[in-house]
């Protein structure tokens, strides 16, 4: 990477010719300082990603382990102090409760007995004579290790040694591989006491690991979607706008009937006892509610903008033309998608390590227990805003990649020559010039989006405690803080591009972009926010319906799963696919607004100094001028008025 106040000549003429204009000859590293800052925030994500390794044991959160420290299925090695640890478990992968019937959990831990069997018992089981006939035929003890199976009968302590009679039927359940009983009495105080009782990071993990296959099978859904979406604004017609945003509007009544329907299911379940039921119900009304009202939003500006579709529609088509002097921009999320697969996997499989990042410590009658370590959950924030920072600075260099590669086609005189590989160019400069750039425009998105998860976190510790007055607060200030994200991030958008335009730093280009911005903001920014408007109409679509698709899902395991974390994961996810893939023509829409900005402060039309738009664009400015200026004539006029010679927006 070139740096520290290199400079390159990205751009020369090849041939004398009047009047050719590039973006910025020469270039320089932009803020380096940021860069240096993300280099070493990454440097303590290796070391948390280090020490997961060490001292988290995923083992024991995917397989289970007994009483006594054994890790089921799995080969262990002895804890000091706990003389039945250590032990082969490689045929032993079901977690058996002893007292499944009557769990006990004592300061925040379980201290029922627990032991890795081959298999658990599917018939109920009366005498220890019974216990001692289901070892002998299948091979699985039911009593304690050191206990032998032929002494089940005779041993005086057989009866604290081995599990309570009866023993209740029991299979083995995808959920950390545990004997859930199959008696309605016993399933019902097996379950609220192992659900409800469980830490709330041990709970997060519950859900993720608990529905991985179906949160895997979301995510694709997404991806087939985010691409469905594409192929869509590629062959953008009048006669697909309307059929797209039909199918938005009944998507939409269909989501929120099905949500609405479910939570009156639920609500007349009388057999819901589990905090995990209670908190799906909830899960279940939130995204009701929020799903009506964004339904109701979106049919108001449907209706409000629908005169504009027209407009619109020919705005699309001109960002379609623009995508076609570069078709490889298409693709450019396939890389970006893939560059955050890897990222996310790496992301989870540390946090399920630092959720098992625990010391052995031997305690009463040989049994082990592991305690967090200190300090963990500092990490797991640490790990979070990585999550965040990182996600945020892969999405900005797709935007200043796809902004790089449009303003180079836009700023060509010649358009039936259009410029060799400027993806390519895009992605060079931006790597080896502007890297800083994209970490500190990131950055500020973190810095709001970290309130945003605390203020979610405040307001659901504080759920039972918080009065009309405090609920209303934490409202208003959440509005405020998505809001100031969406500003950010289309100020960020535009200062990529005008670093794009001119090689410079993030704050410079920011300001200079709110400055050019503010004189031309009466040209066509209804019909640009139109556009935008119907591109997020596209990523609602997304969402939606891989949340919905998502509760389908995970209704058909209502009891040991919690919804919302797999949900809002999934969520996250779905809107960051979507976002990656629409995205781009989103920022080529943002950028040619730019680039036309630019265009008009620095050019006149004379054949002096003619503009860098081609006929078709310049003919539809001047009809959204006529719609949207009263003083239309004064537009048409832009030939007869003196310009200025086109150079760089920059002090």
């Amino acid at each position: 990477m070139r740096c520290l106040g290199a400079k390159r000549l990205v751009s020369a003429e090849r041939t004398p010719r009047q009047r050719q204009w590039r973006p910025q000859i020469y270039r320089k590293c932009t803020d380096t300082m940021w860069l240096f800052l993300f280099f070493l925030f990454w440097t303590g994500l290796m070391f948390i990603t280090g020490y997961s390794v060490v001292a988290g044991a995923t083992g024991r959160l995917l397989f289970g382990y007994d009483s006594f420290g054994n890790v089921c299925g799995k080969k262990n090695y002895p804890v000091e102090g706990a003389p039945l640890s250590g032990q082969d478990m490689t045929l032993k992968k079901h977690v058996f409760f002893m007292n499944s019937c009557s769990l006990e959990v004592k300061d925040g831990r379980l201290v029922s007995t627990t032991l890795c069997v081959s298999s658990c018992p599917e018939e109920q089981l009366h005498t220890l004579e019974e216990i001692q006939l289901f070892a002998k035929n299948n091979g699985s003890f039911l009593c304690v290790y050191n206990l032998n199976s032929a002494n089940y009968t005779q041993n005086p302590h057989a009866d604290s040694l081995c599990p309570r009679l009866p023993v209740p039927p029991s299979k083995s359940f995808p959920l950390f591989n545990r004997c859930i009983p199959q008696t309605p009495e016993c399933y019902s105080l097996f379950a609220s006491v192992l659900v409800n009782d469980v830490d709330t990071l041990h709970q997060i993990l519950s859900g993720i690991m608990s529905g991985r296959d179906t949160i895997l099978g979301l995510c694709f859904l997404s991806l087939g979607l985010s691409l469905a979406m594409v192929f869509t604004f590629r062959l953008i017609t009048t006669l697909l706008v309307h059929t797209f945003i039909a199918l938005v509007i009944l998507g939409l009544l269909f989501v929120c009937g099905v949500l609405w329907w479910l939570y009156y299911d639920y609500t007349n379940d009388f057999s819901i006892a589990l905090d995990t039921e209670r908190e799906n119900m909830t899960c279940l009304l939130g995204f009701a509610i929020v799903s009506t009202v964004l339904t109701a939003v979106l049919l108001v500006l449907i209706f409000v903008l629908r005169k504009r579709m027209k407009l619109a529609i020919e705005l699309l088509w001109v960002t379609n033309k623009a995508i076609s002097s570069s078709p490889f921009l298409l693709f450019q999320p396939l890389w970006t998608f893939a560059i955050l697969i890897f990222f996310w996997v790496l992301w989870v499989a540390v946090l399920l390590s630092l959720g098992t990042a625990g010391a052995a410590q031997v305690i009463e009658g040989g049994q082990v227990e592991y305690k967090p370590l200190s300090g963990i959950w500092y990490m797991c924030w640490y790990h979070l805003i990585g999550l965040i920072w990182t996600s945020e600075f892969i999405l900005a260099c797709q935007q200043m990649t796809v902004a790089g590669a449009v303003v180079t086609s836009y700023f060509n005189r010649n358009k039936n020559d259009p410029p060799d590989g400027p993806i390519l160019s895009s992605l060079s400069i931006l790597f080896c010039y502007h890297q800083g750039t994209a970490v500190k425009g990131s950055f500020l998105i973190t810095m709001v989006r970290i309130p945003r998860t605390i203020l979610v976190y405040i307001y659901n510790t504080l759920k039972d405690k918080r009065s009309t007055w405090a609920r209303s607060v934490f409202r208003c200030c959440f509005c405020c803080v998505c809001y100031l994200d969406k500003c950010l991030r289309h100020l960020n958008q535009n200062a990529y591009t005008t670093t794009a335009i001119n090689g410079t730093d993030f704050c410079t280009s920011a300001k200079d972009t709110l400055k050019l911005l503010s004189k031309n903001s009466s040209h066509f920014t209804s019909v640009n926010c139109f556009g935008n408007f119907i591109i997020f109409l596209g990523k609602v679509l997304v969402v939606c319906f891989t949340v919905f698709g998502g509760l389908m899902a995970f209704n058909y395991h209502r009891v040991l799963q919690v919804w919302a974390i797999p949900l809002l994961l999934v969520t996250f996810f779905a809107y960051l696919v979507a976002h990656s893939f629409l995205s781009v023509f989103d920022t080529v829409l943002d950028s040619l607004f730019l680039c036309f900005a630019v265009d008009l402060e620095t050019n006149d039309g004379s054949s002096e100094k003619p503009y860098f738009m081609d006929q078709e664009f310049l003919s539809f400015v001047k009809r959204m001028n006529k719609l949207n200026n009263p003083r239309a004539q004064r537009e048409e006029n832009l030939r007869n008025e003196e310009g200025t010679e086109l150079r760089p927006i920059v002090r």
